[in-house]
């Protein structure tokens, strides 16, 4: 695919990546700004789409749902100082880093790029917690991630890490032992780096994304639970 084909923060982000350090993006600040701007007016947009479909998410803006495009390379092995991909989250419950939502990265690499929904780095009490409200609700959990437009769209596949054997205080036989060894409940949706080539890719972005919004509150609510039950 040529450059010109591309949406052209992808094809800024390309050019990063064959020269990530700090004198070339100084030298194209310009036209790393105006590419910015460009896509962050085009997930106001897919917020405002997600907002008809989830009224929660009216009361974000791209500009509070956007990550930096700075890497933290204080404790990688990794130096190079800028990601290579925009990305934007969005936490309908309110708490970005503690709830699941949804999750968009936006970049011109194969695999990597899409959309994201669920929650990732538990804390050990609550992937406890979601493990026994998956395991007691088992019937309408399958529902919600079996529908047909969940599955046309992420598959029966789980993005993240998982153990090896089901974790301690479980049987070994368990019927749902597959989900009981996931760390992280998520799922994904490539989007290939032609997608963004159409006018309507944050409107169309977003009715994919609500598509996984029963899952996003099985888990919150399932979270939110007191122990014990109301």
């Amino acid at each position: 695919m040529s450059l010109r084909k591309l949406h052209p923060a992808l094809g800024f982000l390309r050019r990063l990546a064959e020269n990530n350090d700090r004198a070339w993006f100084q030298a194209h600040k310009d036209e790393y700004d105006a590419v910015r701007e460009q896509w962050l007016s085009e997930v106001d947009r897919l917020i405002a789409r997600l907002a008809q479909h989830d009224p929660r998410a009216s009361r974000l803006t791209a500009r509070t749902a956007a990550y930096r495009i700075y890497r933290d390379t204080r404790f990688s092995p990794d130096k190079t100082p800028y990601k290579t991909y925009f990305s934007a989250s969005f936490p309908v419950q309110g708490r970005r880093d503690e709830r699941a939502g949804y999750y968009l990265q936006f970049d011109e690499r194969l695999g990597e790029g899409g959309l994201y929904g669920g929650i990732y780095c538990l804390k050990p009490q609550d992937l406890r917690k979601l493990r026994q409200a998956i395991v007691d609700n088992i019937d309408e959990f399958r529902e919600i991630v079996e529908a047909p437009d969940m599955r046309r769209l992420y598959g029966d596949g789980w993005v993240g890490p998982a153990l090896k054997t089901v974790p301690k205080g479980w049987p070994k036989d368990h019927p749902e032992a597959a989900l009981l060894r996931l760390k992280s409940y998520g799922k994904f949706h490539e989007l290939a780096p032609a997608f963004y080539s159409s006018p309507s890719w944050p409107e169309e972005a977003a009715d994919m994304l609500v598509v996984m919004r029963p899952f996003v509150d099985f888990i919150n609510y399932s979270l939110d639970e007191p122990v014990g039950g109301w």
